[in-house]
């Protein structure tokens, strides 16, 4: 069942009325039970034409540039399948997530092992939601292919900030030799002059090293970073509070990679770090960051295979939840 309606309402982005503006909606769990109809994020419609879109969710299957486990690949299929329990009004953010036109766009056609070629089936797709001024919203997927998404981002707005949740920085040169994997796209993304260091910013990092200075690489950068330790000592509502003074207002690139959750909470991802942040703590960040001027996200590493009970994939698809959250003020900005 797709819910489409033709209604006569002013236009989000432009301030016009208009005689057909598509109207997307969940299908409605009261008249259908959730565990039918085809699995797309919250049982939206499917669509790949982007007229009157707000935000298109789009899964990335690609997880042939890990250094450890794969399983990635199967986290866009996973979030879906567990966002059919989310139900539409986001009580922590006090708003009706689907006010706005948010639809499901299926997933790349990725390359799987072809990493720069699948760079480049990134950036086409994330540019084409973005020319049709929608938000984006990525399903990876190693965290890889956020290089592709931020490529195709500011090649539509500049140099962006940047907020990256997650337990490792992904800001190292090289892995076996070679230049892109999950552990590299945030050096290249910097190198590449896609982000803005000054207005950028790293949290949750934590785990043993390699050595002394492991966060050294983004500082270098000029990255802010914010560790666990630190986040743990100060609290939820402080980090938040750095994070916008960071930002400054700027527009944002969101990326969430779950192993920012500790693995007591979210066991389902390929290389898991003690010490990290439960599931209330993670929403209580996330809604601290609703005034993002966030022009595009991505939850990235979920690995269902490693988490039979599935709460790791439910866990990203309420943060997914909270990302549409975050779009609702911002919807209507150039």
């Amino acid at each position: 069942m797709i819910n489409v309606i033709l209604v006569t309402k002013s236009n989000q982005r432009s301030g016009k009325m208009s005689k057909n503006i598509k109207d997307y909606k969940p299908t409605d769990a009261l008249v259908s039970p959730r565990f039918c109809g085809i699995k797309t994020f919250m049982r939206l419609p499917y669509v790949t034409d982007l007229e009157d879109v707000d935000v298109a969710i789009i899964g990335v299957p690609f997880d042939t540039a890990t250094t450890y486990r794969t399983g990635a690949r199967f986290g866009p299929a996973a979030i879906r399948d567990m966002s059919t329990t989310v139900r539409p009004y986001n009580i922590n953010m006090g708003l009706n997530s689907f006010e706005h036109n948010v639809v499901d766009c299926g997933d790349m056609n990725i390359i799987p092992g072809y990493i720069e070629d699948t760079y480049a089936i990134i950036e086409n797709e994330c540019s084409k939601i973005l020319n049709a001024g929608a938000v984006p919203i990525c399903l990876g997927g190693d965290h890889s292919i956020t290089l592709g998404e931020l490529r195709a981002a500011a090649k539509k707005h500049g140099p962006l900030a940047f907020v990256h949740f997650d337990s490792h920085t992904d800001t190292v040169s090289s892995y076996f030799g070679k230049d892109y994997c999950h552990g590299t796209p945030f050096y290249y993304a910097i190198k590449e002059g896609l982000i803005d260091p000054a207005h950028s910013i790293q949290v949750g990092m934590r785990g043993n090293l390699y050595e002394a200075d492991g966060f050294k690489d983004s500082e270098d950068l000029g990255l802010e970073v914010i560790t666990a330790k630190e986040m743990h000592a100060i609290g939820m509502e402080e980090t938040a509070r750095r994070i916008m003074k960071r930002v400054d207002g700027k527009k944002t690139f969101l990326t969430f990679d779950i192993d920012f959750v500790d693995p007591a909470y979210a066991p389902g991802t390929g290389t898991i770090e003690i010490g990290g942040f439960t599931s209330a703590e993670t929403i209580e960040l996330i809604n601290g960051v609703k005034d993002l001027n966030a022009i595009a996200f991505d939850m990235v590493e979920v690995a269902p295979m490693y988490d039979p009970t599935q709460i790791t994939a439910f866990l990203a698809a309420n943060i997914v939840h909270d990302f549409i959250g975050i779009v609702d003020p911002c919807l209507g900005n150039p």
